[in-house]
């Protein structure tokens, strides 16, 4: 770190801090003058000291011509700074709710831009502040845009909505018209699954009424329930449906109907059928489970960290339980 970054490092963090603490955090944004900046860019600069040297050179040589070009040039760059200053002014900007996402992947943050003035926005960017990589749209003239920005959580669990920046450079290029905007939303982030997982660990035997009501139930030939598909179980079993359906995804997976001796067991994903030590390791391994009971249409319960969940299946079973190993 070079001595200048080192010394007005902290600084600028004491500044970025007092500055953000005075923005109430809010999912939706109305721009106004009150909280939308502008600043020359870096041509702006060099536009300005070519207008300054125009004009010297003018004065000095008395040039009505020159006189012209600058003060034309000069008009141009101040109807520009409004122009641009407007292109944000009067924007409304509203946060969708993130989707749960899991760790390792970007989670994808989406942003209505709505103008209300008859008139169309161009080149409204929006980031995420101090990324620089920058998702660029126009807004139709009484119309809403949708704008995707994407950041990568370092880890599992629930995170706030990083701070966003909205700017634009419109029409010239030589003033950055910006604003910040901190959302109250927060992103929930599910452990990497295992690349490669072992099978799902062998069913628990069911204890009392629920252990008396599968007995019979297999005795009168009742099918209630499914499982992964084993080698040597009988055609008719098979669940030609869910296969069907898997094939279509590009998965192998079959199950069959639970029968007799499997439906006097329930699944159980527990942290300590892992055979693992590391808490991470633990939770990504069973994060892999639940979504290969899932896919299977099994019923599952989860047991981790003194959290039990009781054993179901769905979209909102598994939402449950990965949400369960999210926070852990």
């Amino acid at each position: 770190m070079n001595p200048a970054a080192r010394l007005f490092g902290p600084v600028r963090s004491r500044i970025d801090g007092w500055f953000l603490s005075r923005r109430p955090p809010s999912d939706t944004l109305a721009l106004s003058q009150r909280n939308v900046y502008i600043v020359p860019t870096a041509a702006g600069w060099m536009l300005a000291a070519t207008l300054l040297l125009l004009l010297i050179g003018s004065i000095n040589y008395q040039l009505n011509l020159g006189y012209l070009l600058t003060f034309l040039l000069a008009g141009s760059v101040a109807v520009g700074m409004h122009v641009g200053h407007g292109t944000l002014r009067g924007l409304e900007l509203r946060l969708m709710a993130p989707d749960p996402q899991f760790a390792g992947a970007a989670a994808v943050l989406r942003v209505v831009l709505h103008n209300a003035r008859p008139s169309t926005r161009y080149g409204i960017g929006l980031a995420v502040r101090h990324s620089g990589q920058w998702a660029w749209s126009d807004v139709p003239a009484e119309g809403s845009s949708t704008v995707e920005v994407a950041f990568q959580p370092d880890r599992r669990g629930l995170h706030p909505v990083p701070t966003l920046t909205a700017e634009t450079r419109f029409p010239l290029g030589t003033f950055r018209v910006w604003t910040v905007w901190r959302p109250a939303s927060q992103v929930l982030v599910y452990p990497a699954p295992e690349p490669h997982p072992p099978p799902l660990p062998p069913g628990e035997p069911l204890a009392g009424q629920a252990a008396a009501s599968a007995l019979r139930a297999s005795v009168a030939g009742e099918y209630d329930g499914v499982r992964a598909y084993r080698r040597g179980d009988p055609l008719k079993l098979v669940v030609w449906k869910r296969a069907a359906q898997a094939q279509a995804t590009g998965s192998e997976d079959l199950v069959s109907r639970d029968t007799q001796q499997a439906q006097r067991h329930e699944l159980w994903l527990d942290a300590q059928a892992t055979g693992l030590a590391d808490l991470e390791g633990r939770l990504s391994r069973l994060c892999a489970w639940v979504l290969m009971a899932d896919r299977l249409g099994a019923d599952y319960g989860l047991r981790v960290a003194g959290r039990t969940v009781a054993p179901s299946q769905g979209e909102a079973h598994r939402r449950r339980c990965l949400e369960t190993l999210a926070l852990c």
